[in-house]
């Protein structure tokens, strides 16, 4: 510095040693070509002075302008790809390098930025998942295959032993059953459905010592991780996450009735400020303790009993004045306390199918990823209105059509069967006629000769079959085929 100005020394470029001592490397500042004005990096002076001699005198003539768009498309590429440019000493031709190079992550970044415009969180979810599919749409397949002549346990353990393995979740899936029939987009829908299914009412498998093996317990919109050992330390909540991303990621079910305090922590919120009701607490006896809190005055057995379960949780024991704040510390700690390894499990599970960032940026999202209960319990109406009837045609003679009367009798039946279904009923219904339990667009129903209600879950169809002439054998039959979903499509 002298006085208050900056002196600034360029050495001649016909004094700069130009032998290169090795690869080409981003160093150095940017400095002015002699022949052409342009700012170069030191480091790629020698390969842009080479360009510069081999110009001719009629071109290094020509308007400034022209000139500079001549120079742009003779240089080399190896500026764009030797190094990461960076703004504060680029010129513009760096400038420009950055753009191809990092092309691809500018596209990405547009398409985030497209999904969190969109106001609708059902749109944005699904421009998401589009874009996320899209761009693993060339990866690895992965392959889920499963032998509907083994043992449920079976089946359970070929599911578990593929979600157990870390994948690239978002590239294609292809679904296959050995010993069935079954082919196509139906396939899928019944790897999915059987997924969820064994995540809300859980595996037949005894993993935990206790029978059959449930992830979440409690009762409806109240559910809330398992805390048994056996299942945190086999890292089954972290399968379970990957299982529910991976349904979300291809429009499949999802989990319902999960207890809003442990959605709100799964998602990064204080537990301290968790909204938490008595109901969250799937244990009837620690439940019944904290409740004890609520009265007006406790028994000395009563204080005695709940010290007993504040003292084992490292709580102090209750007196007259901590009641309400004890209560409050018990709830939190029956409900968040003993699910922190499972939430965290879950977590990392959505962050292994790369659905973490966008359920966080777009917190609208995360009701449609754990849906209320109540949300979704299907109607008859709900059902009626998206089934598209056949129609009887008495004056064609060929086999395939049957008549008004024919028609009329079965698909009447089919009516009162759906009308007089309770939602659990009816849920299992759509799972056998479509795949799963989520509402298509339009519901099909066709009339066949087979002996059996069957259906085509690729084309979301329902053949039923005409020779039945009661509701009471229209009602048993069906029952049948809806309770054989579980073993298999039979025909597809």
């Amino acid at each position: 510095m002298i006085g208050q100005a900056t002196i600034y020394i360029r050495p001649l470029q016909q004094d700069l040693p130009l032998d290169s001592e090795g690869a080409h490397r981003a160093s150095g500042p940017v400095i002015s070509c002699l022949t052409c004005q342009r700012g170069v990096l030191f480091s790629e002076m020698k390969v842009h002075r080479d360009i510069c001699i081999g110009t001719s005198v009629q071109e290094s003539d020509r308007d400034g302008e022209e000139s500079h768009g001549e120079a742009y498309v003779r240089e080399p590429d190896v500026v764009s790809e030797s190094f990461p440019v960076r703004p504060e000493s680029a010129g513009t031709s760096v400038a420009s390098a950055v753009v191809v190079t990092d092309s691809e992550e500018f596209e990405h970044r547009a398409s985030d930025c497209e999904w969190g415009l969109i106001e609708n969180p059902a749109q944005a979810s699904k421009v998401f998942k589009e874009s996320l599919l899209m761009e693993h749409a060339s990866g690895k397949p992965l392959k889920l295959k499963m032998d509907m002549r083994d043992t449920e346990e079976d089946r359970e353990r070929a599911l578990l032993s593929f979600y157990k393995q870390q994948r690239e979740w978002a590239c294609p899936l292809q679904c296959a059953l050995d010993g069935d029939a079954a082919v196509g987009q139906g396939v899928v829908r019944y790897f999915l459905t059987t997924i969820i299914s064994k995540l809300q009412f859980g595996f037949s498998l005894n993993l935990g010592g206790t029978g059959r093996t449930l992830l979440f317990e409690g009762q409806p919109d109240h559910l809330v991780p398992a805390t048994s050992e056996a299942l945190i330390e086999s890292n089954l909540f972290q399968v379970a996450g990957r299982m529910l991303a991976h349904s979300f990621l291809h429009d499949g079910p999802c989990v319902t009735g999960l207890s809003p305090a442990i959605i709100h922590v799964l998602f990064n919120g204080d537990p301290e400020i968790a909204t938490i009701v008595t109901e969250d607490c799937p244990d009837l006896h620690i439940r019944s303790i904290i409740e004890m809190l609520e009265t007006e005055e406790l028994t000395q057995e009563q204080e005695d009993t709940v010290s007993n379960l504040s003292m084992s949780w490292d709580l102090p024991a209750v007196t007259k004045t901590n009641r309400r704040w004890l209560q409050n510390k018990l709830l939190v700690h029956a409900v968040i306390g003993r699910a922190k390894r499972q939430i965290k499990q879950l977590r990392k599970g959505l962050k292994d199918v790369m659905v973490w960032p966008f359920l966080i940026s777009r917190p609208d999202v995360v009701p449609l990823l754990f849906p209320r209960t109540g949300e979704m319990l299907y109607t008859p109406q709900l059902l009626l209105e998206k089934i598209i009837w056949p129609v009887g045609d008495s004056d064609d003679d060929d086999d395939d059509e049957f008549d008004v009367e024919t028609t009329c009798r079965i698909t009447g039946f089919l009516r009162l069967f759906i009308e007089t279904a309770s939602p659990r009923k009816l849920a299992e219904l759509l799972k056998f006629w479509v795949g799963w339990e989520l509402l298509p667009c339009e519901l099909k129903v066709e009339l066949s000769r087979g002996s059996f209600p069957t259906s085509t879950t690729c084309f979301e169809t329902l053949k039923l079959p005409v020779h039945f002439k009661t509701y009471t054998d229209f009602e048993a039959a069906i029952v049948a085929s809806i309770n054989s979903t579980n073993t298999g499509f039979g025909l597809v």
